[in-house]
């Protein structure tokens, strides 16, 4: 498996992997003039571009056809979507070396997010693209007001969302054909534990 099957997906294109690369990168040299201009020292700014490359190449990485065959083949079940949600621990990393970003912070983001992932697997598949926008919307509302992150940090929680809920988590469209091999998911059968 090279570098891109890794980082993108399984047989991406060379379009979706300049994009995903190109978002990455652009996003984390976004979040590093934002930290510095905002006085961040070295080691937390160091791990706000990391965090950054991941979000913003993440997000369009899980929205690329690649990803969406990927990670909703049929062997998938909602218990890898969740593991998937709940590995990104970015929320309390930040909490442990930014100055500002608390852990009660931590706590509201990463809980929004596992709980609005919850929600959206729990609906049938032709369902999940608007349970993700409205478990989305409403999780933007504790994240964006209801607690305080430092400014440079203002797009981290939002971006998660996207790169998570609405990339990752809404499958394939339910009007396409799948892919050679792939069963048509009709969104009958309960979700698979």
């Amino acid at each position: 498996m090279n570098l891109v099957d890794r980082m993108v997906a399984p047989g991406a294109t060379r379009a979706e992997a300049g994009l995903s690369f190109g978002a990455a990168f652009a996003g984390a040299a976004l979040a590093l003039a934002t930290a510095l201009q905002g006085g961040m020292p070295a080691l937390p700014a160091a791990l706000v571009t990391v965090i950054a490359f991941d979000l913003y190449g993440g997000a369009v990485v899980n929205a690329t056809s690649s990803a969406k065959r990927h990670y909703h083949r049929p062997d998938r079940t909602v218990r890898h979507h969740l593991a998937f949600v709940a590995v990104h621990v970015q929320p309390f990393l930040l909490a442990w070396a930014v100055p500002g970003f608390s852990w009660t912070a931590a706590v509201v983001v990463y809980g929004s997010v596992l709980a609005g992932a919850v929600c959206v697997t729990l609906v049938p598949a032709p369902l999940r693209r608007p349970a993700a926008f409205a478990a989305t919307a409403f999780a933007l509302v504790p994240v964006t007001s209801l607690i305080s992150v430092p400014p440079e940090l203002a797009w981290f929680a939002p971006l998660l969302l996207i790169k998570l809920l609405l990339a990752h988590l809404v499958p394939p469209s339910a009007s396409s054909p799948p892919a050679s091999g792939e069963q048509a998911d009709t969104g009958r059968s309960r979700p698979e534990y």
